[in-house]
């Protein structure tokens, strides 16, 4: 009784609140989910904050059109607090070439939250339009914010980046539920269970049995803590036999890692880091067969340098083999002049030659290109990469043969954060390998929610996960998401560890979003039933 007495009296303070009041609430209850995700984890907290949301939808007055609208401001506040606290990270990137892009360092930062900021008051307006009293409109608020996250992963190419499915992601047993439902189920699951407690505040007549609303949010998540407990008992780690993996971690500084004139400085430390003795035992790189570096590794064009080929092609082994990342020209005229290139990742033999290419498929807008391309440019914009024209896009995403090992799916940067889209269906690899620079974003926040992200892709799809970074997060991640080694962030050096073994096919990449499907019909079924009777 206690505690319905402590949330009844936080209600009435949320749903009389109006003007500046109201949007502070929501600004706030926004930035605080923020630390549900990583690195902070911090969960619970949304137990606290997504009640906040109920209690300002049944806050928005007036007509029906007016409580939508009045809901779709409480849900804008309540984003752009929860994307400015969750992706502050991004400003980092601006100040790697201050004198260029610094004055654009304030727009990023709060426009890009503002943006996505709309999707979250979308899903708010609409919960609104179909709001009910009693417990069943928390499922009304959880299927509309739902679709609202899909779209924000979706439209405009799509950003996805901490969809609140994602803190459900520790501890590990509890991030195998993204197994049966995958990132957009959990999504629908975290804010059914989180904004339960908002149910605790309501009048008797709505809802007579107040606690069972929140007691079964709490059954639901020790119900997904111990599937996955069993799940990871019963799924001992296995390796791939004869497959030793060696991940180099430059920790690059960007005004360094993207300068040809310090060409040279870059290949020595790549070449010492990746010969790098670890033990009495160790012979180098000579100890290795697959050895991994980082997206863009190089500040020049590979097939362009054969000193660089020839120094690679001396490091190798004729067995052991390099996946590195690299920015490859798309062309190259008669006069010798590059125009237009790609994100790329090459597979080069213990010879120096180029086995096999895969071109980055999903851009970052801003970063590798820029809408509207020429008429940006004519205005003297540019993305952050320089890369005159943009990056061009591959054709589509493909696994790779690489010689002594399973088929290996290459995944550039963020390629890894897009549930379901990774993957090719029909396509399954016997491994992931995601290449990445979260160098731009510096010491923060960003590195760790994009492991965060990758390992959920890893158990989701119930395959291994190389990651090679430039400045960390690296790591070796089995198919139920267990770190099998790795490097913190910010440091230089190696990992040496064995490939696991994919494990089969789970529920969710056999069904796909068939299950999330099926929660938002439900809900709005039970919604529209309680919506008849009323």
């Amino acid at each position: 009784m206690a505690l319905a007495g402590i949330a009844t009296r936080f209600a009435h303070a949320i749903v009389l609140a109006f003007g500046w009041r109201r949007a502070a609430i929501a600004f706030v209850a926004g930035a605080a989910s923020a630390l549900a995700m990583a690195p902070f984890n911090a969960w619970p907290v949304l137990f606290v904050t997504f009640p906040v949301l109920v209690w300002l939808v049944d806050g928005s007055a007036g007509g029906r059109r007016n409580a939508a609208w009045a809901a779709a401001g409480a849900g804008w506040c309540f984003g752009f607090g929860y994307f400015l606290a969750g992706l502050y990270w991004i400003g980092y990137a601006f100040l790697v070439d201050a004198k260029t892009f610094g004055w654009l360092l304030p727009i990023a930062v709060a426009g890009l939250p503002a943006y996505l900021a709309i999707f979250t008051a979308l899903g708010l307006a609409a919960a609104r339009l179909i709001w009910v009293r009693g417990p069943e409109r928390v499922l009304a608020l959880a299927a509309t914010l739902t679709i609202a996250e899909w779209l924000r992963g979706h439209v405009l190419t799509g950003f996805p980046w901490n969809t609140f499915g994602y803190a459900l992601s520790e501890p590990l047993a509890l991030a195998q539920s993204v197994t049966l439902v995958g990132i957009w189920g959990l999504t629908f699951l975290a804010i059914a269970i989180f904004a339960a407690p908002a149910v605790l505040a309501d009048d008797k007549a709505d809802t007579p049995h107040p606690y069972r609303a929140p007691l079964a949010g709490i059954l639901v998540l020790v119900g997904l803590t111990g599937f996955g407990a069993v799940r990871l008992w019963t799924h001992p780690a296995g390796f791939v036999s004869g497959v030793k993996l060696r991940i180099m971690q430059p920790n690059l500084q960007q005004d360094l890692k993207f300068n040809y004139s310090a060409k040279d400085e870059v290949m020595a430390r790549y070449l010492r880091l990746s010969n790098r003795a670890t033990g009495p035992q160790s012979k180098g790189a000579h100890d290795f067969t697959h050895l991994i570096w980082p997206e863009a590794a190089f500040p020049f064009f590979l097939t362009r340098e054969p000193d660089a080929l020839a120094q690679i092609a001396a490091l190798l082994k004729p067995s052991t083999e390099l996946i590195t990342g690299a920015v490859r020209a798309a062309s190259i005229t008669n006069d010798g002049k590059v125009e237009g290139a790609y994100n790329s990742v090459y597979v080069i033999d213990g010879d120096g030659s180029i086995r096999g290419v895969y071109d980055k498929v999903h851009l970052v807008p801003f970063g590798e290109y820029l809408p509207f391309q020429g008429l940006l440019e004519s205005l003297g914009l540019q993305q952050l990469t320089k890369q005159a024209g943009g990056f061009s896009s591959g054709d589509r995403r493909r696994a790779m043969s690489v010689a002594g090992a399973p088929m290996m799916l290459p995944l550039i940067c963020y390629e890894a954060i897009f549930p379901g889209e990774s993957v090719p269906k029909g396509e399954r690899p016997g491994w992931l390998v995601n290449v990445t620079n979260d160098g731009w974003f510096g010491i923060s926040s960003g590195p760790y929610q994009h492991l965060q992200q990758a390992r959920m892709l890893a158990i989701a799809e119930g395959l291994p996960l190389v990651r090679a970074a430039n400045t960390g997060i690296s790591a070796v991640i089995d198919p139920l998401g267990r770190i099998v080694k790795s490097l913190p962030l910010g440091a230089e050096g190696v990992v040496d560890a064995p490939l696991p073994r994919a494990g089969n096919p789970t529920i969710y990449v056999q069904f796909g979003n068939d299950l999330s499907i099926l929660f938002l019909v439900v809900s709005l079924l039970v919604v529209g039933r309680r919506r008849l009777r009323s």
